[in-house]
Protein backbone atom coordinates (compact mmCIF):
# COMPACT_ATOMS: atom_id res chain seq x y z
CA UNK A 1 0.00 0.00 0.00
CA UNK A 2 1.00 3.61 -0.56
CA UNK A 3 0.40 5.36 2.75
CA UNK A 4 0.67 8.99 3.74
CA UNK A 5 1.40 9.09 7.49
CA UNK A 6 0.76 12.46 9.16
CA UNK A 7 2.49 12.97 12.52
CA UNK A 8 2.12 16.08 14.66
CA UNK A 9 4.79 18.64 13.68
CA UNK A 10 5.81 19.61 17.21
CA UNK A 11 8.42 16.96 18.10
CA UNK A 12 10.78 14.85 15.98
CA UNK A 13 10.16 11.15 15.43
CA UNK A 14 11.12 9.11 17.32
CA UNK A 15 10.94 11.50 20.29
CA UNK A 16 14.18 12.27 22.07
CA UNK A 17 12.38 12.81 25.36
CA UNK A 18 8.69 13.14 26.13
CA UNK A 19 6.33 12.37 23.25
CA UNK A 20 3.85 9.50 23.44
CA UNK A 21 2.07 10.12 20.12
CA UNK A 22 5.38 10.56 18.33
CA UNK A 23 6.68 7.26 19.70
CA UNK A 24 3.58 5.36 18.56
CA UNK A 25 3.59 6.93 15.07
CA UNK A 26 7.28 6.14 14.68
CA UNK A 27 6.76 2.49 15.60
CA UNK A 28 3.86 2.19 13.16
CA UNK A 29 5.72 3.91 10.33
CA UNK A 30 8.86 1.81 10.67
CA UNK A 31 6.83 -1.37 11.03
CA UNK A 32 4.87 -0.69 7.86
CA UNK A 33 8.06 0.04 5.92
CA UNK A 34 9.56 -3.21 7.21
CA UNK A 35 6.51 -5.06 5.85
CA UNK A 36 7.06 -3.60 2.38
CA UNK A 37 4.60 -0.72 2.24
CA UNK A 38 5.49 2.59 0.60
CA UNK A 39 5.14 5.12 3.40
CA UNK A 40 5.67 8.86 3.26
CA UNK A 41 6.00 10.37 6.72
CA UNK A 42 4.92 13.97 7.17
CA UNK A 43 6.79 15.17 10.26
CA UNK A 44 9.49 17.66 11.26
CA UNK A 45 12.70 17.59 9.24
CA UNK A 46 14.81 16.48 12.19
CA UNK A 47 12.94 13.17 12.36
CA UNK A 48 14.65 9.86 11.68
CA UNK A 49 12.84 7.27 9.56
CA UNK A 50 13.23 4.64 6.86
CA UNK A 51 10.11 6.01 5.18
CA UNK A 52 10.18 8.92 2.75
CA UNK A 53 10.30 12.04 4.92
CA UNK A 54 8.40 15.17 3.90
CA UNK A 55 8.43 18.32 6.00
CA UNK A 56 7.64 22.01 6.11
CA UNK A 57 9.74 22.73 9.21
CA UNK A 58 13.33 21.52 9.20
CA UNK A 59 13.37 21.58 13.00
CA UNK A 60 10.47 20.63 15.26
CA UNK A 61 8.95 23.92 16.58
CA UNK A 62 8.14 22.52 20.03
CA UNK A 63 8.56 25.90 21.71
CA UNK A 64 5.54 27.21 19.74
CA UNK A 65 3.13 24.38 20.55
CA UNK A 66 0.89 26.59 22.70
CA UNK A 67 0.43 29.33 20.10
CA UNK A 68 1.27 27.77 16.75
CA UNK A 69 -2.07 26.79 15.19
CA UNK A 70 -0.80 28.13 11.86
CA UNK A 71 2.12 25.71 12.05
CA UNK A 72 -0.19 22.73 12.29
CA UNK A 73 -2.30 24.11 9.44
CA UNK A 74 0.63 24.54 7.05
CA UNK A 75 1.99 21.13 8.01
CA UNK A 76 -1.37 19.50 7.21
CA UNK A 77 -1.71 21.45 3.97
CA UNK A 78 1.62 20.10 2.73
CA UNK A 79 0.49 16.54 3.46
CA UNK A 80 -3.02 16.71 2.02
CA UNK A 81 -1.96 18.60 -1.10
CA UNK A 82 -0.30 15.30 -2.11
CA UNK A 83 -3.32 13.10 -1.36
CA UNK A 84 -3.53 11.73 -4.93
CA UNK A 85 -0.15 10.01 -4.42
CA UNK A 86 -1.53 7.60 -1.80
CA UNK A 87 -3.96 4.74 -1.45
CA UNK A 88 -4.88 6.15 1.95
CA UNK A 89 -3.77 8.75 4.47
CA UNK A 90 -3.45 8.16 8.20
CA UNK A 91 -3.79 11.27 10.33
CA UNK A 92 -2.39 11.49 13.88
CA UNK A 93 -2.46 15.29 14.06
CA UNK A 94 -4.99 17.77 15.46
CA UNK A 95 -8.35 19.14 14.38
CA UNK A 96 -6.91 21.42 11.69
CA UNK A 97 -5.45 18.42 9.89
CA UNK A 98 -8.61 16.38 10.26
CA UNK A 99 -10.79 19.15 8.86
CA UNK A 100 -8.46 19.38 5.89
CA UNK A 101 -8.52 15.61 5.49
CA UNK A 102 -12.30 15.61 5.34
CA UNK A 103 -12.23 18.27 2.63
CA UNK A 104 -9.58 16.43 0.62
CA UNK A 105 -11.51 13.17 0.78
CA UNK A 106 -14.62 14.88 -0.57
CA UNK A 107 -12.67 16.58 -3.37
CA UNK A 108 -10.12 13.90 -4.30
CA UNK A 109 -11.53 10.65 -2.91
CA UNK A 110 -8.41 9.43 -1.09
CA UNK A 111 -9.58 7.58 2.04
CA UNK A 112 -8.50 9.18 5.33
CA UNK A 113 -8.38 7.47 8.71
CA UNK A 114 -7.61 9.35 11.92
CA UNK A 115 -6.37 7.82 15.15
CA UNK A 116 -7.91 9.38 18.24
CA UNK A 117 -5.15 10.04 20.76
CA UNK A 118 -7.11 12.23 23.18
CA UNK A 119 -10.16 12.08 25.44
CA UNK A 120 -13.79 12.41 24.39
CA UNK A 121 -14.43 15.90 25.74
CA UNK A 122 -17.50 17.76 24.48
CA UNK A 123 -15.57 20.05 22.15
CA UNK A 124 -13.78 17.18 20.44
CA UNK A 125 -16.99 15.17 20.17
CA UNK A 126 -18.79 17.99 18.41
CA UNK A 127 -15.95 18.80 16.04
CA UNK A 128 -15.33 15.22 14.97
CA UNK A 129 -19.02 14.45 14.60
CA UNK A 130 -19.18 17.18 11.96
CA UNK A 131 -16.51 15.26 9.99
CA UNK A 132 -17.92 11.77 10.42
CA UNK A 133 -19.18 11.39 6.84
CA UNK A 134 -15.72 11.94 5.35
CA UNK A 135 -13.34 10.27 7.83
CA UNK A 136 -12.87 6.87 9.39
CA UNK A 137 -11.41 6.51 12.87
CA UNK A 138 -9.23 4.23 14.99
CA UNK A 139 -9.60 4.24 18.79
CA UNK A 140 -6.81 3.32 21.19
CA UNK A 141 -9.08 1.84 23.86
CA UNK A 142 -12.67 0.71 24.29
CA UNK A 143 -13.14 3.40 26.92
CA UNK A 144 -12.10 6.12 24.48
CA UNK A 145 -14.24 4.66 21.69
CA UNK A 146 -17.35 4.63 23.89
CA UNK A 147 -17.12 8.42 24.13
CA UNK A 148 -17.58 8.83 20.36
CA UNK A 149 -20.72 6.75 19.64
CA UNK A 150 -21.51 8.38 16.29
CA UNK A 151 -18.09 8.11 14.62
CA UNK A 152 -17.31 5.41 12.05
CA UNK A 153 -14.53 3.21 13.39
CA UNK A 154 -12.47 0.66 11.53
CA UNK A 155 -10.93 -0.73 14.71
CA UNK A 156 -9.79 -0.34 18.29
CA UNK A 157 -6.02 -0.75 18.33
CA UNK A 158 -4.16 -0.28 21.62
CA UNK A 159 -0.90 1.61 21.58
CA UNK A 160 2.32 -0.37 21.38
CA UNK A 161 5.97 -0.32 22.37
CA UNK A 162 9.09 -2.04 21.08
CA UNK A 163 9.31 -4.54 23.90
CA UNK A 164 12.81 -5.63 22.85
CA UNK A 165 14.12 -2.15 23.69
CA UNK A 166 12.89 -2.46 27.28
CA UNK A 167 15.29 -4.55 29.38
CA UNK A 168 13.59 -6.95 31.77
CA UNK A 169 14.61 -7.90 35.29
CA UNK A 170 12.97 -10.01 37.99
CA UNK A 171 15.32 -8.54 40.60
CA UNK A 172 14.02 -5.22 41.91
CA UNK A 173 15.36 -2.40 44.04
CA UNK A 174 13.34 -1.05 46.93
CA UNK A 175 11.84 2.07 45.33
CA UNK A 176 8.53 3.10 43.81
CA UNK A 177 8.49 4.95 40.48
CA UNK A 178 6.34 7.72 39.05
CA UNK A 179 6.95 8.73 35.45
CA UNK A 180 4.79 11.34 33.73
CA UNK A 181 4.08 14.96 33.00
CA UNK A 182 3.98 17.24 36.03
CA UNK A 183 0.30 18.13 36.30
CA UNK A 184 -2.56 17.29 38.63
CA UNK A 185 -4.22 14.91 36.16
CA UNK A 186 -1.17 12.64 36.10
CA UNK A 187 -1.10 12.55 39.89
CA UNK A 188 2.54 13.05 40.90
CA UNK A 189 1.33 14.57 44.17
CA UNK A 190 -0.73 11.47 44.86
CA UNK A 191 2.29 9.24 44.21
CA UNK A 192 4.13 11.32 46.80
CA UNK A 193 1.30 10.88 49.28
CA UNK A 194 1.35 7.10 48.79
CA UNK A 195 5.12 6.97 49.32
CA UNK A 196 4.95 9.19 52.40
CA UNK A 197 2.26 7.01 53.96
CA UNK A 198 4.52 3.99 53.47
CA UNK A 199 7.78 5.79 54.31
CA UNK A 200 8.96 4.35 50.99
CA UNK A 201 11.55 5.57 48.53
CA UNK A 202 9.98 7.21 45.48
CA UNK A 203 11.66 8.41 42.30
CA UNK A 204 9.69 10.90 40.19
CA UNK A 205 10.65 11.68 36.60
CA UNK A 206 8.84 13.61 33.90
CA UNK A 207 8.36 16.66 31.75
CA UNK A 208 8.05 20.08 33.37
CA UNK A 209 8.47 22.79 30.72
CA UNK A 210 5.28 24.85 30.74
CA UNK A 211 4.53 27.48 33.37
CA UNK A 212 1.46 25.63 34.61
CA UNK A 213 3.56 22.49 35.11
CA UNK A 214 6.20 24.41 37.05
CA UNK A 215 3.56 26.02 39.23
CA UNK A 216 1.92 22.66 39.95
CA UNK A 217 5.27 21.13 40.85
CA UNK A 218 6.21 23.99 43.17
CA UNK A 219 2.88 24.04 44.97
CA UNK A 220 1.92 20.36 45.15
CA UNK A 221 4.98 18.15 44.62
CA UNK A 222 8.01 20.00 45.93
CA UNK A 223 6.75 20.07 49.54
CA UNK A 224 7.00 16.26 49.59
CA UNK A 225 10.63 16.09 48.41
CA UNK A 226 13.02 14.65 50.97
CA UNK A 227 15.82 12.14 51.35
CA UNK A 228 13.17 9.49 50.51
CA UNK A 229 11.33 11.21 47.64
CA UNK A 230 13.45 12.41 44.69
CA UNK A 231 12.68 14.28 41.46
CA UNK A 232 14.93 13.38 38.49
CA UNK A 233 13.42 15.76 35.90
CA UNK A 234 12.84 14.71 32.31
CA UNK A 235 15.12 11.72 31.71
CA UNK A 236 16.47 10.28 28.46
CA UNK A 237 15.63 6.86 27.09
CA UNK A 238 18.47 4.93 28.74
CA UNK A 239 17.73 6.34 32.18
CA UNK A 240 14.00 5.81 31.75
CA UNK A 241 14.20 2.12 30.90
CA UNK A 242 16.67 1.52 33.72
CA UNK A 243 14.32 3.20 36.18
CA UNK A 244 11.50 0.94 35.01
CA UNK A 245 13.69 -2.18 35.16
CA UNK A 246 14.79 -1.72 38.75
CA UNK A 247 11.59 -0.29 40.28
CA UNK A 248 9.57 -2.29 42.79
CA UNK A 249 6.45 -0.99 41.06
CA UNK A 250 5.24 1.93 38.97
CA UNK A 251 2.57 4.19 40.42
CA UNK A 252 -0.04 5.46 37.95
CA UNK A 253 -2.43 7.43 40.19
CA UNK A 254 -4.18 9.40 37.46
CA UNK A 255 -7.04 11.78 38.20
CA UNK A 256 -8.54 11.93 34.71
CA UNK A 257 -10.01 9.37 32.27
CA UNK A 258 -6.84 8.72 30.30
CA UNK A 259 -7.61 7.08 26.93
CA UNK A 260 -4.55 4.84 27.16
CA UNK A 261 -1.27 5.44 29.06
CA UNK A 262 2.04 4.27 27.59
CA UNK A 263 3.68 4.40 31.02
CA UNK A 264 1.73 1.30 32.04
CA UNK A 265 2.90 -0.91 29.18
CA UNK A 266 6.48 0.40 29.33
CA UNK A 267 6.56 -0.65 32.97
CA UNK A 268 5.09 -4.08 32.21
CA UNK A 269 7.75 -4.67 29.54
CA UNK A 270 10.41 -4.21 32.22
CA UNK A 271 8.71 -6.79 34.40
CA UNK A 272 7.53 -4.11 36.79
CA UNK A 273 3.93 -4.24 38.05
CA UNK A 274 1.70 -1.17 37.99
CA UNK A 275 -0.59 0.18 40.70
CA UNK A 276 -3.09 2.39 38.89
CA UNK A 277 -6.28 4.26 39.71
CA UNK A 278 -9.46 3.00 38.06
CA UNK A 279 -9.80 5.75 35.46
CA UNK A 280 -10.30 5.65 31.70
CA UNK A 281 -8.57 2.71 30.02
CA UNK A 282 -6.69 1.46 33.11
CA UNK A 283 -8.83 -1.69 33.59
CA UNK A 284 -8.24 -2.61 29.93
CA UNK A 285 -4.45 -2.39 30.28
CA UNK A 286 -3.74 -3.74 33.77
CA UNK A 287 -4.90 -7.26 34.63
CA UNK A 288 -5.84 -6.77 38.26
CA UNK A 289 -3.95 -9.17 40.49
CA UNK A 290 -1.77 -10.47 37.65
CA UNK A 291 0.18 -7.55 36.17
CA UNK A 292 -0.58 -5.07 38.93
CA UNK A 293 -3.49 -3.70 40.92
CA UNK A 294 -6.36 -1.44 39.90
CA UNK A 295 -7.36 0.70 42.89
CA UNK A 296 -9.71 3.59 43.63
CA UNK A 297 -8.16 5.36 46.63
CA UNK A 298 -4.84 6.17 48.24
CA UNK A 299 -5.68 3.72 51.00
CA UNK A 300 -6.14 0.94 48.46
CA UNK A 301 -2.88 1.90 46.71
CA UNK A 302 -1.00 1.74 50.01
CA UNK A 303 -2.46 -1.72 50.66
CA UNK A 304 -1.57 -2.86 47.13
CA UNK A 305 2.10 -2.00 47.62
CA UNK A 306 2.11 -4.56 50.41
CA UNK A 307 0.83 -7.21 47.99
CA UNK A 308 3.43 -6.77 45.23
CA UNK A 309 5.03 -10.12 46.00
CA UNK A 310 1.87 -11.70 44.56
CA UNK A 311 2.83 -10.44 41.07
CA UNK A 312 5.24 -12.45 38.91
CA UNK A 313 7.47 -10.05 36.93
CA UNK A 314 7.49 -12.51 34.02
CA UNK A 315 3.69 -12.28 33.77
CA UNK A 316 4.11 -8.53 33.30
CA UNK A 317 6.67 -9.02 30.55
CA UNK A 318 4.60 -11.66 28.76
CA UNK A 319 1.53 -9.41 28.82
CA UNK A 320 3.51 -6.61 27.19
CA UNK A 321 4.81 -8.95 24.49
CA UNK A 322 1.46 -10.60 23.80
CA UNK A 323 -0.87 -7.61 23.93
CA UNK A 324 1.22 -4.53 23.14
CA UNK A 325 4.06 -5.63 20.88
CA UNK A 326 4.91 -3.96 17.58
CA UNK A 327 4.05 -6.92 15.36
CA UNK A 328 0.51 -7.15 16.72
CA UNK A 329 0.15 -3.38 16.44
CA UNK A 330 1.27 -3.13 12.82
CA UNK A 331 -0.75 -6.16 11.70
CA UNK A 332 -3.87 -4.64 13.26
CA UNK A 333 -3.35 -1.46 11.26
CA UNK A 334 -2.87 -3.39 8.03
CA UNK A 335 -6.20 -5.10 8.64
CA UNK A 336 -7.89 -1.77 9.34
CA UNK A 337 -6.45 -0.27 6.14
CA UNK A 338 -7.63 -3.22 4.05
CA UNK A 339 -11.07 -2.90 5.58
CA UNK A 340 -11.19 0.70 4.34
CA UNK A 341 -9.88 -0.02 0.85
CA UNK A 342 -12.17 -2.99 0.24
CA UNK A 343 -15.29 -0.94 0.84
CA UNK A 344 -17.12 0.94 -1.89
CA UNK A 345 -15.39 4.12 -3.10
CA UNK A 346 -18.40 6.19 -2.05
CA UNK A 347 -18.63 5.44 1.64
CA UNK A 348 -22.06 5.01 3.13
CA UNK A 349 -23.03 7.37 5.94
CA UNK A 350 -24.58 4.45 7.83
CA UNK A 351 -22.66 3.39 10.92
CA UNK A 352 -20.52 0.30 10.48
CA UNK A 353 -20.65 -2.68 12.85
CA UNK A 354 -18.62 -2.31 16.03
CA UNK A 355 -15.54 -4.31 15.10
CA UNK A 356 -12.18 -4.85 16.70
CA UNK A 357 -8.82 -5.59 15.21
CA UNK A 358 -5.53 -6.53 16.75
CA UNK A 359 -6.83 -9.09 19.25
Amino acid sequence: MRIGMIAPPWFPLPPKGYGGIELVVSLLTEGLVKRGHEVTLFASGDSSTRARLSYVYSRAPSELIATGFHIETLHALEAYSRAREFDLMHDHDGLAARSMGALVHRLVGTPVVATLHGPADSGTQGSLSALRDALRFIAISDYQRSGFPDLRFVGTIPNAIDVDRHPYSWEKDDYLLFLGRMNADKGAHTACEIAKRLDARLILAGKMNEEAEKRYFTERVQPYLSDRIFFRGEVDWDVKVELYRRAKCTLFPIHWPEPFGLVMIESLAAGTPVIAFRQGSVPEVIEDGKTGFVVETVDEAVEAVGRLDEIDPMDCRRAAERRFGVETFVAAHEEAYRRMLEEEPAWSTASIPASRVGE
